[in-house]
């Protein structure tokens, strides 16, 4: 779909006569999206706009998609004049759209709403867990250990996404078993919510020597084995492992799984407030672990335990 001017249509209303217009396609829900590839003066795009507008219009349509290259960002400040605004962005081109229907309400839908991420448990046959450390971002330098995560490409599997980032971290090949569970933020990247699954993996390999891989310099400093049974340890900000602490009720599921804790004994309690002395004294009344190292923390508002015999 490209511009072109179709000087054989002319609109003959609104002082519009003999005017050039924008071509573009129909969509599926009485709409037009015009997709502009040639240099155009911001005069004579105007101009143009104005008139496919007013014909667009007469036809019944409702929603116009202006799809703008970042060669013709010239463009953008007339669009928003006549009405358009951003729905979004990629690195080559501006999406705008413009509701020009008088009888009916928007039903533009919005842009994307969440960015989805992964977590790899990557787990050998003596139950040792593959860990990482970040050469950048918050953890650099803090010697704290975390799972490899990372963010899923446009159009890739979740499962792909999973396979992918635990090579590019730490070169090891693996096969998706399952998703041991899910969580949602929100407002998270850029105001967006967050969808961050926490995946299974299995090892097709462990007999590698650390020194012979080509970790990715900008995202992993080193990586290692632990054994699974040793990330119950400490619990609160000190905790070895704060992706696990972090996400404590997807990884309970990764204990009870794999019989390091037995689901004998479940808490679950919100967060309050220490001035709310009601809801104070009913948590005081609640279990509480007799061992605190088979406690996870997850800060974002839930604390949940184990406690077993």
């Amino acid at each position: 779909m490209s511009l072109s001017i179709d000087s054989s249509s002319q609109v003959l209303e609104n002082g519009y006569e003999h005017a050039e217009l924008l071509s573009g396609n129909n969509d599926e829900h009485e709409g037009v999206m015009v997709n502009m590839e040639k240099p155009m003066d911001s005069k004579v795009f105007l101009t143009a706009l104005r008139a496919s507008i007013s014909l667009w219009r007469k036809q019944g349509k409702r929603g116009v998609w202006i799809k703008l290259p970042i060669g013709l960002a010239n463009l953008i400040d007339t669009a928003v004049k006549e009405g358009f605004h951003y729905h979004h962005a990629e690195p080559d081109y501006l999406m705008l759209v413009h509701w020009i229907s008088e009888s009916t309400t928007s039903t533009i839908p919005a842009n994307a709403t969440h960015r989805v991420g992964i977590g790899a448990i990557v787990m050998n046959d003596q139950r040792e867990l593959l860990v990482v450390q970040e050469k950048s971002g918050k953890l650099k330098g803090t010697g704290i250990w975390k799972i490899p995560t990372g963010v899923v490409d446009a159009g890739e599997d979740i499962f792909k996404a999973a396979v992918r980032e635990v090579k590019e971290e730490t070169n090891i090949d693996t096969e998706f078993v399952e998703i041991l569970g899910f969580r949602q933020t929100h407002k998270s990247f850029f105001e967006k919510s967050d969808l961050f699954f926490l995946c299974m993996m299995r090892p097709l390999s462990f007999d590698v020597q650390k020194q012979e891989l080509e970790i990715d310099a900008a995202k992993v400093e080193t990586f290692s084995l632990v054994p699974l049974s040793s990330i119950i340890g400490c619990v609160g900000p000190l905790h070895p492992f704060p992706l696990l602490r972090k996400f404590g009720s997807l990884c309970q599921i990764i204990l009870i799984k794999h019989e390091v804790v037995a689901p004998c004994q479940v808490m679950l309690s919100r967060s309050i407030d220490k001035t709310k002395k009601k809801e104070m004294e009913l948590l005081q009344h609640l279990p509480i672990p007799e061992n605190p190292c088979k406690a996870f923390q997850w800060t974002n508002g839930i604390t949940t335990a184990f406690a077993c015999p």
